[in-house]
């Protein structure tokens, strides 16, 4: 889960919600790349974030592209947000044995515009909150940036830059993450 390195957050604003991650590709303290992309469109109004193993991250987003066109034509509508959670969450557990290494993130909003975060751990363990969800090895550091900064119900521009500020200072501790940042505001 160190190898690559990675900070991702979600955050939950008033009627909105916020996901975002560093730019780099490294291996342990050598920076490969400063252009990686860690978080994937999913819908209209749904973003996966996956921090881990660089090539399980690749791996993985293909596996859920695949799955969530089957679902797509399947239903014949978008999945709705806690429906995809549950489907990258049942894809973790069926590895199970010999997981992918990565950790997502899915922030999204539902029909009624209602915010939805969540994460899940390498072997499908998914949480919701209410407040913002971190992943990736600056984990500990985001928590006590986004602790420090979030509110409840902020607005989409308080809420880009209380996001940005808490990567931004929380990467700045980490040395296996961030040269250059990407935020999403839904």
């Amino acid at each position: 889960m160190d190898y690559n390195g990675a900070a991702l957050v979600a955050m939950v604003g008033k009627e909105c919600v916020a996901i975002a991650s560093d730019t780099r590709l490294g291996v342990q303290f050598q920076t490969v790349s400063t252009k990686f992309q860690k978080i994937f469109q999913m819908g209209k109004r749904l973003m996966l974030g996956l921090a881990g193993l660089a090539t399980d991250v690749q791996t993985m987003k293909e596996r859920i592209d695949f799955r969530l066109k089957l679902y797509t034509l399947r239903e014949n509508r978008e999945i709705k947000p806690k429906a995809f959670m549950n489907l990258v969450s049942s894809m973790l557990y069926e590895k199970r044995f010999g997981p992918y290494f990565i950790n997502p993130v899915i922030a999204g909003l539902d029909n009624e515009g209602k915010p939805f975060i969540s994460t899940a751990d390498l072997i499908g363990c998914s949480t919701e909150s209410t407040s913002f969800v971190v992943s990736g090895t600056c984990s500990e550091n985001l928590y006590g940036m986004c602790e420090s900064l979030w509110e409840p119900d902020l607005e989409p521009e308080d809420l880009f830059e209380t996001i940005s500020q808490a990567l931004l200072n929380a990467v700045d501790r980490d040395a296996y993450s961030g040269w250059g940042a990407v935020v999403h505001i839904m």
